[in-house]
């Protein structure tokens, strides 16, 4: 008895914790661990792709680590796996649905290619949409696999912090687990924000949290503004009836042009955009329709339009409000929520560091948090001193005709040089593919913004049109380490294709000349 009273006394030394019982389940009090007795060197928050990677890195250093990980689910209910937005509701779901529209267009083509296809051919969503999640559920447990493999432990609890070096976390049947480190790395990126000012908006509506993951067809479909545009496209493709409306400029923070350029190329293809509106209220019809109303912000007039789903894609919040950061001592931003770093990705607390979506002024994209992540654990353990590079950060809207970039815009590029010290080269090309089955091309286009004086290194670059995911990627590593016009000028392209094209822009848009290439 003795013995075990010793023990416990140095458990509450360690530890100096009491529950307390609270709506919904039990809260850990503690005042957290002593210093040199914590579990473990590192702590992530957060299962997703920049979460995981900070995990498996540090492990391979040798370093004892946990992550902790709980996906609260949406308002309709839906729940996922380990892995995070990008496997589960966002960049893999996203692009196997966009691949399966892309289909549905190559079957258009095919008869003019000798292939006898009866048309139409009609799309089962039910099967895309079970194949999809069979995918996704693989990578989950693919995840849990390469955890254990390393010795990470996971723990799927919904974690808050008690103080500075210690969190605490609910499991399920209610058991408290109390975990320390001497490092901690939140990673719990962000989740859809709710329009709560509209009425029915809660009730009725989804988001991209619910959308890969419904087992029936959405039907006819409303997007409330054109962060929707990715999956408008596909949903057009697959042959549903999809409209967007368009409160502002589309894809804020994209070069202007060529956002205006995927806009007319999907409502040419069948999307509908209403401009310049705002929506007001959502309610249900006896039919189980839902009826939405919406205000032209010009004319003051009120309008409805029926639907059987309204998709709401107006932002994301950081998932940081339920992580108790003030107990940590963790800033953040005022307005956002968003988590503030310095460039090393530490926040106001020094062994306490942020990366992803969750952290204020990062691209919210998933290969930056995870080279972020990489970088950070090799510097915290001793193999690096390399800091993450957010300039020149490539990227690509998966919309029907792929929107790559990399670099400024053209507006960026004018703001930061000036006009005058900036030459934008650009064409508007006809990919070979489109030709026998007679494809518009009309918006296939690609700029490179650069500066004016020789050698005119390169800015920027935006392209328009196939595959411009591959483009891009191929042209970021020159762009990254310093290209030039005139050394983009001397790489031979590989013909035909449509990326031969940045390699063959001569004309200017200070020329005034046409840009349209015409042959070889």
């Amino acid at each position: 008895m003795a013995a075990m009273a010793v023990a416990l006394r140095g458990l509450r030394g360690r530890f100096r914790w009491r529950t307390q019982a609270v709506a919904g389940g039990v809260r850990c009090a503690a005042q957290g661990a002593a210093a040199g007795q914590r579990d473990y060197d590192l702590l992530v928050i957060g299962g997703g792709s920049g979460g995981l990677a900070c995990a498996k890195e540090a492990a391979q250093l040798g370093r004892k680590v946990a992550v902790v990980d709980y996906v609260e689910p949406s308002p309709q209910g839906t729940r996922w796996g380990l892995g995070g937005t990008c496997v589960n509701v966002g960049c893999i779901p996203k692009k196997l649905m966009h691949q399966a529209a892309l289909l549905g267009g190559l079957i258009q083509d095919a008869p003019h290619y000798g292939w006898e296809v009866a048309q139409p051919v009609p799309h089962d969503w039910r099967k895309m949409a079970e194949a999809v999640q069979n995918h996704v559920k693989s990578l989950n447990w693919g995840h849990r696999v390469q955890l254990q493999d390393r010795k990470v432990k996971y723990f799927n609890i919904k974690a808050s912090f008690v103080d500075e070096h210690t969190v605490c976390g609910v499991a399920k049947g209610g058991k408290e687990i109390l975990l320390s480190a001497d490092h901690i790395i939140i990673a719990t990126g962000g989740r859809p924000r709710y329009p709560t000012h509209i009425e029915g908006a809660l009730e009725y509506g989804i988001t991209s949290d619910d959308i890969f993951w419904l087992k029936e067809s959405p039907g006819k479909t409303w997007h409330p503004t054109d962060v929707a545009l990715e999956c408008a496209g596909f949903l057009t493709g697959i042959g549903l009836d999809t409209t967007i409306m368009m409160r502002s400029i589309p894809l804020r923070g994209f070069d202007q042009q060529m956002s205006s350029m995927v806009i007319e190329h999907m409502a040419s293809h069948g999307t509908r955009f209403l401009r310049g509106c705002a929506p007001s209220r959502v309610r249900r019809l006896p039919d189980g329709q839902l009826q939405v109303t919406w205000e032209d912000r010009t004319t003051g007039k009120e309008d409805t339009g029926t639907f059987d789903t309204v998709l709401w894609a107006i932002g994301r919040v950081p998932d940081t409000r339920s992580l108790n950061l003030e107990k940590a001592g963790v800033d953040t931003s005022p307005d956002t929520q968003k988590i503030l770093v310095d460039s090393r990705e530490a926040t106001s607390v020094p062994h306490i560091y942020a990366i992803g979506d969750v952290v204020e002024g990062r691209p919210e994209l998933t290969p930056t948090a995870i080279m972020a992540g990489r970088l950070l654990v090799q510097r915290l353990f001793g193999r690096s001193s390399d800091l993450m590079d957010y300039d020149n950060v490539p990227t690509t809207v998966f919309t029907p005709l792929e929107y790559g970039c990399v670099g400024l815009s053209e507006e960026e590029a004018v703001a930061r040089h000036g006009q005058e010290h900036v030459e934008v080269y650009h064409a508007h090309y006809k990919p070979l593919e489109f030709t026998v089955a007679g494809r518009d091309a009309s918006q296939c286009y690609v700029k490179m913004v650069c500066l004016r004086e020789p050698p005119q290194l390169v800015l920027g670059l935006h392209f328009l049109g196939p595959n411009a995911g591959e483009v891009t990627q191929g042209f970021a590593l020159g762009i990254k380490c310093g290209a030039s016009y005139v050394q983009v000028m001397r790489t031979v392209g590989i013909h035909p294709t449509c990326s031969e094209e940045v390699v063959k822009l001569r004309v200017s848009k200070r020329s005034g000349l046409d840009p349209t290439v015409t042959g070889c």
